[in-house]
């Protein structure tokens, strides 16, 4: 079978935000309880509290978001919801109130596809919320409610919020806030896949898919491809899936997924012993105990070697995401591991996702510390913004780092080395992830010209041509990076 992705996805790089935290608008717009004393902005978020960002802040932060070099935005949940994070959906047919509505999102919509800026939804199709008309009815009216079979019901009476009793339902990680959908019922799957082709006809790019291995529904997936890809060929699906996808990357299911088996490796070898285990402890992904370059080589080449090429051209790559401490926290500070992991993220096949606000320095713990408010101008890392935006147009710039081979040339102690390759354009890339300063040469026999200049970063680098057999010497600097174009 012909596995086929959408073709933009390769070409993307992904801005998420958190539409609580990243903008409030400025301007005057008929939103509900738009004078609530909403969180201070700049206060330490909590679980339950919200700061009142909105759909109208992001339309009028497109034009920061364009310079960034940012064409697609993946957006968590903005239907009707009683979180701050709205993954407790009450109303899949109405973006929040809070964040604008329907019609902010619309406008937002139609100004994103102005500018060539694609935008995904997350679907959070596996259970909804207590406060979801359907659940609710049930409530109301137990085992006569029209609606008993769309969840997965045990006994009565059910409580929903009493946990001195028991659920009597299944709620997904055994929180009675979220019950479960029972996806055999054909009048779930047929509800959940109308929701997914009316946000498409409304005119969203993708679905990115919450807990998608949470659905055993045999088909379930397929018959969701099928659906979506029959309004929109182009639409992207990915799935949160943290370790191996393949099971949905067949081709006949998602066409990506987030890719934290990119990211718990890349942040072990650029960020070493520097780790804070508190930040990691219980999480899907493992980026600890430290990897020396040979290590990560091995990894990456396993996961580039899981699924066809097709797909590994629209995973979604990332560092950072709402469901993690954010890099420079994970990190403990340590500046240079972050650019370091920039650096291997926005040079890696697929597509990247930057978290919002990780392009200025935006520290974050565990949640919901990791889901502050974007700072005030005044407070950017303004190095830290200028090579994300450096890294950012250079992968624009030379399609090899988008589409192009992925080849290891070297890989030892902490200085790993490899080209992307496309037609006559080639580029190295070189990482030096040591306290030490780092010296290797190597044979470079796969490249067909070489190194003539220097496109980030800094280093030495020097051809020679023995009898036929080309090698390249490297010399970078401790805990430094560097891009060489070749021709």
């Amino acid at each position: 079978m012909q596995i086929q992705t959408p073709d933009w996805v390769k070409h993307a790089v992904f801005y998420q935000i958190f539409p609580d935290r990243f903008a409030k608008s400025k301007q005057p717009h008929k939103k509900v309880l738009r004078t609530i004393p909403w969180e201070a902005w700049d206060d330490m978020p909590t679980l339950q509290g919200y700061k009142g960002g909105d759909l109208w802040g992001v339309l009028e932060q497109l034009d920061y978001l364009q310079n960034l070099g940012i064409n697609a935005i993946y957006f968590t949940p903005i239907f009707q919801s009683a979180s701050n994070h709205r993954y407790h959906t009450h109303d899949y047919y109405q973006v929040d109130p809070m964040l604008g509505g329907n019609e902010a999102f619309r406008q937002l919509l139609e100004a994103c596809h102005q500018r060539d800026m694609k935008v995904v939804l997350d679907g959070v199709f596996n259970h909804a919320s207590r406060g979801f008309f359907f659940f609710h009815d049930v409530l109301e009216n137990g085992p006569h409610s029209p609606w008993v079979d769309w969840f997965k019901i045990h006994d009565w009476p059910l409580s929903a919020y009493n946990g001195d009793f028991p659920a009597n339902y299944d709620g997904w990680d055994d929180n009675r806030a979220l019950p479960v959908f029972n996806h055999d019922n054909p009048e779930v799957r047929e509800y959940i896949m109308e929701i997914a082709e009316y946000w498409l006809k409304f005119g969203i790019d993708g679905w990115r898919l919450d807990v998608p291995f949470e659905v055993k529904t045999p088909g379930f997936w397929q018959e969701f491809r099928d659906r979506v890809k029959a309004i929109n060929p182009e639409a992207y699906i990915v799935g949160e899936v943290w370790e191996d996808s393949s099971e949905w990357l067949d081709g006949t299911q998602f066409d990506g997924v987030m890719n934290y088996l990119f990211a718990a490796p890349t942040i072990a070898f650029t960020t070493g012993d520097r780790v804070d285990m508190e930040q990691v402890k219980g999480r899907s992904y493992h980026p600890y105990p430290p990897l020396f370059a040979h290590e990560y080589a091995e990894k990456i080449q396993h996961l580039l070697q899981l699924y066809p090429w097709e797909i590994q051209l629209t995973q979604l790559n990332l560092l950072a995401s709402h469901d993690t401490a954010r890099l420079i926290s994970i990190a403990g500070g340590d500046r240079a591991s972050v650019e370091l992991a920039n650096l291997l993220l926005l040079t890696f096949p697929g597509a990247p996702s930057i978290y919002y606000g990780d392009e200025v320095g935006l520290p974050g713990k565990l949640d919901p510390d990791s889901r502050r408010g974007f700072p005030l101008e005044a407070h950017w890392e303004r190095e830290v913004l200028d090579y994300h935006r450096k890294l950012i147009y250079l992968r624009h710039d030379y399609p090899a780092l988008s589409t192009g081979s992925y080849e290891v040339l070297h890989a030892q102690g902490a200085l790993y080395v490899f080209a992307r390759i496309q037609d006559a354009q080639e580029l190295i890339v070189a990482v030096n992830a040591g306290t030490e300063e780092a010296k290797a040469t190597f044979t470079v026999d796969k490249l067909k010209s070489q190194p003539s200049q220097m496109l980030y970063g800094s280093g030495e680098a020097v051809w020679s041509d023995d009898a036929g057999f080309p090698h390249l010497t490297l010399h970078l600097p401790p805990r430094s990076g560097c891009i060489l174009a070749v021709s």
